[in-house]
């Protein structure tokens, strides 16, 4: 369960907003409606949460919600989706509550693209929360890239460098049109082009084993790298019938494909204090919904991607 804690968010990537979206959004559940939908999740079967915004380090309770998540018995795997800009301040009391591994964006080396792309100068923060996950062993620490052509797909090997001497796993992502943005084709770069540029650069890339998170990303390795180069490929390798994710948006709707907008509103019967037992039933009729779910390509409009927890 891809769990949305916040709509808001302190960087305005590219990518993630519609044009003309306000900056923030004020978006949030309550801490015990998101603890009462953990539950009813577990009863429905999840086993695994990941904490996502908006950026969900903005949310002032982060921290104790890990902690409270972190006891449930039959929550095996959790995880925090951030763009790194607060890791470095609050990673040691989210390793502490029990938080156990991260996703951070990361989809420039350079600080005055990084400001380009998300409006922000934070590259320092970010790279520093990123070390600071690696030493707290919030692991596997996994980077998230979104390959933008004319934007940063000339740092495809730089980026990937960063796997050879930090056990690190780099993920290049294929943009996707979610919410709006309807540039995103012209600026999509596929992951076949993406492996060609490696491959040219550092020779044939070595099977890697697949990383903690049962998520859709395949795995290679550099020649003698720590860490490992992924390729999440929603166009050119569709995994739609393969995946396991259900969203609770910032909105507090089920949605069971980030590319199809049907979704299932949760704020009225938790607003009427549904039990678990009928959460639980609302998130099985979502997860049954998977089974007709479109594929990419169906949720141009709609709600933007800050607003679905990627």
């Amino acid at each position: 369960m891809r769990l949305s804690v916040t709509g808001r968010c302190n960087l305005r990537c590219v990518y993630c907003r519609s044009a003309g979206e306000p900056t923030a959004h004020g978006e949030e559940l309550a801490a015990e409606d998101l603890l009462k939908i953990v539950r009813a999740a577990v009863l429905v079967g999840f086993k695994k949460v990941r904490l996502t915004g908006g950026e969900p380090l903005l949310r002032a309770d982060i921290v104790d919600l890990v902690r409270e998540i972190a006891r449930f018995p039959k929550i095996d795997d959790l995880a925090l989706t951030t763009n790194g800009v607060h890791l470095a301040c609050l990673a040691p009391a989210l390793a502490a509550a029990g938080l156990k591994r991260v996703n951070v964006s990361l989809d420039t080396l350079r600080r005055e693209r990084f400001r380009s792309l998300t409006g922000a100068d934070h590259w320092s923060e970010v790279w520093r929360g990123i070390e600071a996950a690696l030493a707290l062993g919030l692991s596997p620490v996994k980077l998230n890239t979104v390959v933008l052509r004319g934007f940063n797909d000339d740092e495809i090997c730089d980026l990937a460098c960063l796997t050879i001497t930090l056990p690190l796993h780099l993920r290049f992502i294929e943009v996707m049109n979610v919410g709006g943005n309807a540039w995103a084709a012209s600026r999509r770069v596929s992951t076949g082009e993406v492996r060609a540029r490696l491959e040219v650069r550092f020779g044939a890339l070595e099977p890697g084993k697949p990383v903690a998170g049962h998520g859709p990303a395949r795995y290679y390795r550099l020649p003698g790298a720590k860490g490992t180069v992924g390729f999440i490929s929603p166009y050119s390798a569709p995994f739609c019938a393969s995946c396991n994710r259900l969203r609770v948006t910032a909105a507090g709707t089920l949605r069971p494909c980030l590319h199809d907008p049907w979704e299932l509103d949760l704020t009225v019967p938790l607003a009427q204090g549904a039990s678990e037992g009928e959460v639980a039933a609302l998130i099985a009729r979502a997860v049954a919904r998977k089974t007709g779910c479109r594929g990419v390509g169906h949720a141009e409009g709609g709600r933007p991607m800050v607003e679905l927890g990627g």
